[in-house]
């Protein structure tokens, strides 16, 4: 099936690196006008230009910390001055912070909640109107396996993105009458931006293989995802041919989450 995504516009949060910028690439290739919000000028300028290689369409690159709320607010006014408007929203920001509980404090409480779940919140809200009176849109929220079945030591990532998972269900149930959709990408292992900082971190001496590889034991395919395969179904959710799924969480990890 050949996804295109002509005509419409997308804004990716977090699309510089990683799962952000596979989406915005696979998004762009497919025809789409991408904004990409992130908190580096120099990798968002990168971003841009690896995008704009394959791109149909136009790319456009805004700085924003997503995770504060007035410069959310002017991420978004400056996407709307070049894009126009927003057909497809991805709440792609975020980091993996876990930790023992009674090591959280209150100050990486609020920090994990303001980056993974106001600033979903916010830029849901901001772009709903103009998406109801289209009567065309498409949010995706990229979570983690861990909002279905968190573990032992998780939060407070767990707590945030199953939170994001709720508002999720809510959102698509608001949405459905005006056909805004809105459906959850859950993460499991996949090889992204994130991998790279821990293998230099914990692995310098071991291949960047050998470490995915052993990151993967316990995945039943075998292996760590490529950013691409959830680029492939973050695409097809924001196209028309998905036009019968809202409110979902789907699984996005080689068979790894012991929760459908």
């Amino acid at each position: 099936m050949d996804i295109r995504l002509d005509g419409r516009t997308a804004l990716v949060t977090g699309g510089s690196k990683g799962l952000g910028l596979a989406m915005a690439t696979r998004f762009a290739a497919s025809g789409a006008d991408v904004a990409i919000l992130a908190r580096r000028p120099e990798a968002l300028e990168a971003a841009r230009q690896a995008i704009a290689a394959t791109a149909r369409g136009r790319v456009e690159a805004v700085p924003c910390d997503v995770s504060e709320a007035d410069a959310l607010h002017a991420g978004y006014a400056a996407a709307m001055d070049r894009l126009g408007r927003i057909d497809i929203l991805v709440n792609n920001a975020g980091t993996s912070q876990t930790g023992a509980f009674e090591s959280i404090t209150d100050e990486v409480w609020q920090a994990d909640l303001d980056l993974k779940l106001f600033a979903a919140i916010r830029m849901t809200r901001l772009v709903w109107p103009q998406m109801k009176e289209r009567r065309w849109g498409r949010v995706i929220n990229v979570l983690n396996i861990g909002a279905k079945a968190p573990r032992a030591g998780g939060a407070p990532t767990a707590v945030s993105r199953a939170a994001g998972m709720a508002l999720t269900k809510v959102l698509a149930g608001e949405g459905a009458p005006h056909n805004v959709l809105v459906n959850a990408l859950l993460v499991g292992v996949i090889v992204s931006d994130q991998w790279v900082r821990r293998h230099a971190a914990q692995g310098a001496d071991v291949p960047f293989e050998a470490f995915t590889g052993k990151m993967a034991s316990n995945v039943p395919l075998g292996r760590m995802g490529q950013a691409e395969e959830f680029a492939n179904i973050a695409c097809f959710l924001a196209s028309d041919a998905a036009s019968y799924i809202t409110g979902t969480a789907i699984n996005v990890d080689g068979g790894s989450s012991p929760v459908v």
